[in-house]
């Protein structure tokens, strides 16, 4: 789009300059013929040689514009005539000049921040992300290009990748103080009793659920002459001490809860005080991450979540594209109505934008200059005759105009002065 409209403002550009040199061309013509008229009319008197005097002023100071404007860009009718086709043959200089140029005054950095300041980006920003369709357009162009660099990538090696930061980040976590910080909640709140209920519960379904397993060690431990019927009391017994000890264990007054109590607060203070618990916890969380059963789960991982942002990226309008569409909102809301939040993303700008251009000026400037020496000497002239030819051509129509106001003013007075 940006290309066809360049393309049509060059064409206009050419007909704009084709037209007034058109014109200032046929006024020199005019002027011309003028000239020749009078002096080969025979008609002779005042007037009429004010009028001679006028047009062949007017020639001259046209054929002297004309000579001059195109010595800018080309040799007078192909002439070897020194000091013309001024800027093709002062293209090295041109580059070096506009690059120079450039890097002075256009980026200049005072110039650079007082600009930025003036033009007040992050307050136009949040207004234009304030609104829907804006923040509908950004947000549909974030999910194209998110989609395009996700099915991009390697899977293999995104997810080793996924997988090593993973772990990095997890190994970079202290679990003991943690885990100590967790226990000191659950603590707090009881919850270590209900956990310790439910482990009671847990036992005495086993006991109750294994009383032939607690038979059959209490024979095998038992002496040959014992009578069987014995064993099997002793084991009943045994089970129903264990089931009565453990319904006794449910009082939360019970001894053994300010025991298990007390426990938990020196494992606390223990995870939070001693090394030799930190390197312990440390050692089973990496002997965990180590367990090729935790790649396993990593890989599953990985599959369903890259699975699953796959086909929220592909539909159109997605839950995720309307959250990002929504929060860019919220974002550029904030924004535009808080003067404070502007001056601190303005001071950033300014910043990025500085530590951007001071140590690159001098390469803008040496590009600018590149760029220009590397145009062909055709490419040069005509981008600057397009820029400048309708202007320079005024010149001729106002040096033929001129000659011709002169000539007479001349002619006039030198009546006045016989």
């Amino acid at each position: 789009m940006a290309d066809i409209s360049a393309t049509a403002a060059a064409i206009d550009q050419r007909r704009s300059l084709r037209r007034h040199r058109t014109y200032a061309t046929a006024l020199l013509v005019v002027m011309g013929i003028g000239y020749v008229a009078a002096l080969r009319s025979g008609f002779t008197g005042y007037w009429m040689e004010l009028f001679q005097a006028g047009t062949e002023a007017a020639l001259v100071g046209g054929l002297a514009d004309w000579f001059a404007v195109t010595a800018l860009f080309r040799r007078p009718l192909g002439l070897p005539i020194p000091h013309t086709a001024v800027i093709p043959n002062s293209k090295e200089r041109i580059g070096l000049g506009l690059g120079s140029f450039i890097e002075r005054h256009f980026l200049e950095p005072e110039l650079v921040a007082a600009r930025l300041r003036a033009a007040g980006i992050s307050r136009r920003l949040g207004a234009w992300l304030a609104d829907r369709r804006n923040a509908d357009l950004v947000s549909d162009r974030l999910v194209v290009i998110s989609s395009f660099v996700f099915r991009s990538l390697n899977d293999q090696k995104l997810q080793r990748l996924m997988q090593m930061m993973l772990r990095r980040q997890i190994r970079e976590v202290e679990l003991a103080p943690a885990l100590a910080t967790l226990l000191a909640v659950l603590r707090q709140n009881g919850t270590h009793q209900q956990l310790f209920d439910y482990a009671l519960g847990a036992v005495r379904h086993y006991i109750s659920m294994n009383e032939d397993r607690i038979l059959e060690i209490v024979e095998e431990r038992s002496r040959w002459w014992v009578p069987r019927r014995v064993d099997r009391r002793v084991a009943k017994e045994i089970a129903d001490g264990l089931i009565a000890y453990i319904d006794d264990l449910q009082n939360r007054s019970h001894e053994a809860r300010a025991s298990f109590d007390a426990a938990i607060e020196r494992f606390i203070a223990d995870l939070r005080q001693e090394p030799a618990y930190r390197a312990k916890i440390n050692d089973v969380r990496d002997r965990i991450l180590a367990a090729p059963q935790v790649n396993a789960y990593f890989a599953t991982l990985w599959q369903g979540l890259r699975g699953k942002v796959e086909d929220e990226l592909a539909q159109p309008n997605s839950r995720f594209s309307q959250a990002l569409s929504g929060v860019l909102r919220s974002i550029g809301t904030a924004i535009a109505d808080d003067p404070e939040v502007q001056a601190r993303m303005d001071r950033r700008v300014e910043e990025v934008v500085m530590t951007l251009i001071v140590p690159w000026r001098k390469e803008i400037g040496h590009f600018v200059a590149d760029v220009v020496r590397s145009w062909e000497t055709s490419t040069i002239v005509d981008r600057v005759e397009l820029a400048v030819g309708k202007d320079l051509q005024y010149i001729r129509v106002n040096g033929t105009l001129v000659g011709a106001a002169v000539g007479c003013a001349i002619f006039a007075i030198s009546e006045l002065l016989r």
